[in-house]
């Protein structure tokens, strides 16, 4: 089948005129399923989102995602956090039609701007995080059901990125089963998180869409927060992770303040410095071993051991001295 015809059924499947189509344009930016956006002869444009092959190498929890994103879009919506609207999601996951975002990059910006934006997305998180999940962990079940308590989530989830750093040999900084121990040392403070709030995981700039004013003079705002197919029901503290990446969230006064101003309930105490070191260390983990099956390549690679490895030593050093 080829993309145009699969484009016209994918609209056709929605209850929307497959004719309607007037133009596919492959999107840059996604690392795992295809993204492409779709015009429609009345000007609507749509995003299809379709995941790899199952056969495709993977990790662990990097399946139905897609199932993910659409549970993060609708809850986006119950608190008025502009996300992309779900307008159909195929019954077997194969793919995912949404709105489209408005908005761009971060680059060009003025300090200025940047600050006055990234205190209203401290804001728009807050809000996320009012969100209550029926359990905790990845809503897709890739990991299994989701669990009672974020302890046994956290640790499911830890323990299959480990799982699939061995799987897949993929170079790290430490060997795999002293990350283990330095992280399972700190597992009890998992036990303070008692209801399952909303984590997008993925809060990086790239997926953060920035709207420039509508008129001259006007201020850029958030567009859109997208690409939530990471997202799990757990510690809203996770989701700083990604929102300061390769660097501290204690260092972003704007998006703190923004935070706190709209309800956001934290406090840096020896014991959420614990949480939040563990987190970090989860995704460096990932941001590691994926390179692997993804086979990103040597410069990638390179990076990933110049940048990114240092962050995950960091993380489990901050774990053993805390």
């Amino acid at each position: 089948m080829g993309e145009e015809e699969r484009a016209r059924l994918i609209l056709e499947a929605a209850g929307l005129p497959p004719g309607s189509l007037a133009e596919r344009r492959p999107l840059s930016g996604g690392t795992y399923n295809t993204v492409e956006e779709l015009r429609l002869t009345d000007g609507t444009r749509l995003v299809v989102k379709i995941p790899p092959p199952p056969t495709t190498p993977g990790l662990a929890h990097e399946r139905a995602l897609l199932t993910a994103e659409a549970e993060f879009c609708r809850a986006a919506a119950t608190v008025g956090v502009p996300a992309p609207e779900v307008v159909a999601a195929a019954s077997t996951g194969r793919h995912l039609l949404l709105t489209h975002c408005p908005g761009g990059s971060w680059e060009g910006l003025e300090p200025g701007q940047i600050a006055a934006l990234r205190r209203e997305l401290g804001g728009l998180v807050a809000r996320l995080h009012r969100v209550t999940g029926p359990g905790f962990g990845y809503p897709s079940g890739a990991l299994g059901p989701l669990a009672p308590d974020w302890r046994t989530a956290f640790v499911t989830m830890y323990d299959a990125v480990l799982a699939d750093a061995r799987r897949y040999q993929a170079w790290l900084p430490v060997p795999v089963d002293e990350a283990a121990r330095t992280a399972k040392a700190a597992y009890d403070t998992l036990d303070e998180v008692t209801v399952p709030r909303l984590v997008h995981f993925d809060l990086w700039n790239g997926n953060i869409l920035v709207e420039q004013g509508s008129s001259q003079g006007s201020a850029p705002r958030i567009g859109g927060l997208i690409d939530g197919e990471r997202m799990f029901w757990g510690d809203p503290l996770a989701d700083f992770v990604s929102l300061a990446l390769l660097d501290d969230i204690e260092r972003d006064e704007p998006f703190l303040s923004g935070y706190r101003e709209a309800g956001g309930d934290v406090a840096f105490t020896p014991s959420t410095r614990r949480r939040y070191a563990l987190y970090r260390s989860y995704l460096y983990l990932i941001m590691l071993v994926e390179s692997v099956p993804r086979a990103s390549g040597e410069e990638h690679d390179a990076w990933a051991r110049k940048v990114v490895a240092p962050q995950l030593t960091a993380a489990l050093d901050a774990l053993a001295t805390l």
